[in-house]
């Protein structure tokens, strides 16, 4: 085990770098998120609160006030101020702020207004739009010091932190480790556990063996495989939770194969969803058939799975006019439960049909998600990806993964664009929900997607380490405690 009063976690990759805003991982925010904090964030019943701010209310239409707390400490000694808030949204809003155009998507929000002599902010939004408060308690968002960014250049921002969250940054090893010692000023109280720190390790197996080895107190993506042998080796155990994501293969929509949407069905038809979560996964897990969890705000609970049915598929794959296609199916390795494994079953069903081949290409994680970005006509065409849905609203994965501009989108269509628009300018909150159940019954039928599960989290854990596992994948290191 590491020393006494450290707390070792171990995920699948290592973060590239530290920039708060210029990521859209969700191991990233996991790290930084321990040094960084939001203005609004969840709990683990996924209810909102303040973090940074005292209260929040809807002043008029288009436009919300966010009351900031007082005398929150930045790791550097300097104190949050309106202007720090409202620097730290623009910095992912708007192009002109910074130096960085951030991956992070904050639809609907349009820009942020300090307010001082109210110690507080306005954050101007489309004006009917209902889930301001929603977006601003993502995982993305966290607040930085405005001069502390503006002294440095992008490459040092990157290696150091400074925020006012529970710890501060020790030492970053890029790709390695992340070290931190906890916050003695933090306003909350410091954390029970003194020191923290991050590791990467890709392959299960020796996520695994360091675990059992007594390397680490909390590890992420235990294969379920695995689990038996966890729970009965002495001093460890497995923490199972539902999630709020669900891998999937993104088609890119511009690209052959992937442009005919009877290719697209075809795909789904070929692969067989209960045996993969039966065989693959070990039970851990449920089909999905749309980009919407169930649970989550526009849900549609009347859209059907797709049966795999290789008799139609094999028609739908002549119809497209692509019979005799090769194509591959990109994976990242270690990021999602039994990632490769998934992969490789959902490419050897597909393989199964007698006018298509598909095979496998594992790549790193960081690399892949590298090449994931708005512009469609570079990268993988067909990808393995997840998402969690942070903020319990369709259009939280919607907007990002199936709009025009959205930020790790493969998807561009004007029906579904339009569709999106309105819902998102509906202020009708029924209807709203009718909406967004209309366009996930259109986008199962257009099949943008390879649609696998909703994924369980399988956390090994140290007997003498206590903290509660969520369901949107945030670890909160602030909740750990040792023995």
């Amino acid at each position: 085990m590491s020393e006494d009063d450290t707390v070792t976690v171990i995920q699948g990759p290592a973060p590239e770098q530290l920039d708060p805003q210029n990521h859209t991982q969700t191991y990233t925010s996991n790290v930084v998120l321990a040094a960084y904090e939001n203005l609004l964030f969840r709990d683990e019943d996924g209810q909102l609160y303040g973090e940074l701010v005292e209260e929040w209310e809807r002043i008029e239409e288009g436009r919300v006030r966010l009351t900031l707390r007082e005398d929150v400490p930045f790791h550097d000694g300097s104190t949050l101020t309106p202007e720090d808030a409202a620097f730290s949204l623009n910095r992912i809003l708007l192009e002109e702020v910074g130096d960085l155009v951030s991956p992070q998507n904050f639809e609907p929000i349009q820009e942020a207004e300090p307010i001082d002599d109210e110690f507080a902010i306005d954050v101007i939004s489309e004006s009917l739009n209902p889930i301001v408060f929603q977006t601003l308690g993502s995982h993305n968002g966290q607040i930085m010091k405005k001069s502390w960014v503006e002294e440095r250049d992008q490459a040092d921002i990157a290696m150091e932190m400074n925020g006012t969250g529970p710890f501060k940054l020790v030492e970053f090893e890029q790709d390695e480790y992340v070290r931190y010692e906890r916050f003695e000023e933090y306003r909350e109280g410091p954390a029970d556990i003194e020191s923290l720190e991050y590791r990467g390790a890709s392959e299960a197996s020796t996520r695994v063996n360091q675990l059992l080895a007594g390397e680490s107190d909390l590890t992420v993506n235990i294969p379920p495989d695995d689990v038996s042998r966890v729970e009965e080796n002495e001093g460890t155990s497995v923490d199972a939770v539902a999630a709020l994501r669900m891998p999937f293969f993104a088609m890119v929509k511009t690209r052959e194969p992937f442009d005919s949407v009877e290719f697209r069905r075809a795909m789904n038809l070929a692969v067989d969803n209960e045996s993969i979560i039966e065989n693959v996964l070990d039970g851990f897990g449920a089909p999905s058939n749309q980009p919407t969890q169930e649970g989550v705000f526009g849900y549609n609970p009347d859209v059907d799975t797709y049966p795999q049915d290789y008799d139609r598929a094999e028609e739908l794959v002549e119809e497209s006019g692509y019979a005799g296609v090769e194509i591959t199916l990109h994976t990242p390795t270690g990021r999602y439960l039994r990632d490769v494994e998934v992969a490789q079953a959902v490419a050897s069903q597909i393989d199964e049909l007698p006018n298509v081949s598909a095979s496998v290409e594992q790549r790193d994680t960081n690399s892949l998600f590298s090449e994931l970005s708005p512009n469609l006509d570079t990268g993988p065409a067909c990808y393995m990806l997840g998402y969690a849905n942070a903020i319990a609203d369709a259009a939280y994965v919607i907007e990002p993964l199936l709009t025009e501009g959205g930020s790790s989108t493969s998807w561009e269509d004007e029906e579904t664009q339009a569709l999106f628009e309105e819902a998102q300018s509906e202020s009708d909150i029924d209807r709203r929900e009718e909406l967004l159940q209309e366009l996930n019954q259109e986008f199962h039928d257009l099949a943008p997607w390879i649609f696998l599960h909703q994924q369980a989290n399988l956390y090994g854990t140290s007997d003498r380490f206590e903290w509660t596992a969520r369901g949107d994948d945030h670890i909160d290191p602030y909740t750990f405690s040792v023995e």
